[in-house]
């Protein structure tokens, strides 16, 4: 079976060679044809699990489409060719021909397919090369920002500031979190605004940066319903827990449903969040029982405290 394909293959390629041939009564090359007969021999080597005799009848086929100034199809030949690679595992090949795809893409004026291109890249090379997979993730949210399809960028820019957040690239996930919910806060999708909230005040704090984080919180204030709702009054009980190294506070909160069953990445960094010092402040003795008595006990012993000192240091 797979020599019968591969003679098919070598067949379509023969033919193809023929249409590209120039004579006496023949002056220019018959590209379209050409192209057509490589794709058909890559489509035999694919079969014939001749991944890199299809990678370059991929090529071919591209290089007479752009001869014809058949950009799309160029594009689609060369999108080929790295998924052929991609089955070699020659991954970071397998990208470059996908960007150069979709580089064609947008020159043809096709800029959705050229958007959608890039997130097959990213996808690719994601588990090899995380920085190279936001990059790509950025560029395709880029492209479909400028298309105005807003929650296709949404969805380009959560993988990449979830990658930065997973390879502890903090500044640049809060940068890209910002964006996010700046986006979210244009379409008026606010319970994903409080969420974004949630997830840029924890970057910040593992950035060791409680003023960004206050402000974060302040800033979001302007949101239509988040002051009062249950992500607000959490960030709040948050900062103060970690203002006051109170550990326990700040456990208390970050293993609440509300941040432990969002994004994995972000849940990560609610458990693993540590207040400044690595200690957990201690509650006075009495303060804990008057917590438990009520507020009269509480009186009653800042009372006894003031009658101590009353007749003055001795």
């Amino acid at each position: 079976m797979a020599a019968q394909k591969i003679n098919e293959a070598l067949e379509h390629i023969a033919k193809a060679e023929k249409y590209l041939k120039t004579g006496f009564l023949k002056w220019k090359p018959d590209y379209d044809s050409a192209a057509t007969e490589y794709g058909k021999a890559a489509v035999a080597f694919k079969n014939a699990k001749q991944f890199d005799q299809a990678r370059e009848a991929c090529l071919r086929e591209a290089e007479a489409h752009e001869n014809n100034k058949a950009l799309f199809h160029a594009a689609k030949a060369y999108e080929q060719a790295g998924m052929m690679l991609k089955e070699m595992q020659r991954l970071p090949e397998a990208v470059q021909l996908i960007e150069k795809a979709s580089m064609m893409y947008l020159e043809n004026g096709t800029p959705d397919t050229a958007a959608i291109a890039l997130e097959r890249a990213g996808k690719l090379i994601e588990n090899v090369s995380p920085e190279k997979a936001v990059q790509l993730y950025q560029q395709a949210a880029s492209v479909f920002e400028n298309e105005e399809r807003l929650r296709q960028a949404l969805e380009m820019l959560g993988k990449a500031s979830r990658l930065l957040v997973r390879g502890r690239r903090l500044d640049e996930a809060a940068l890209s979190l910002q964006k996010e919910k700046s986006i979210y806060k244009e379409i008026e999708n606010y319970p994903t605004c409080y969420k974004k909230t949630i997830a840029q005040v924890l970057v910040h704090l593992h950035r060791n940066d409680y003023v960004a984080a206050e402000r974060c919180v302040r800033e979001s204030y302007s949101i239509p319903g988040f002051n009062g709702s249950e992500d607000c009054a959490a960030l709040e009980q948050l900062l103060e827990g970690y203002d006051q190294q109170d550990q326990d506070q700040v456990s208390e909160v970050c293993n609440s449903p509300l941040f432990k069953y969002m994004d994995n990445d972000y849940a990560k960094l609610g458990l693993t969040l540590v207040v400044p010092g690595g200690g957990m402040k201690k509650k006075s003795p009495n303060a804990a029982q008057d917590k438990a008595r009520g507020p009269a006990a509480a009186g009653s012993h800042a009372d006894e405290e003031e009658d101590e000192y009353s007749g003055g240091l001795c």
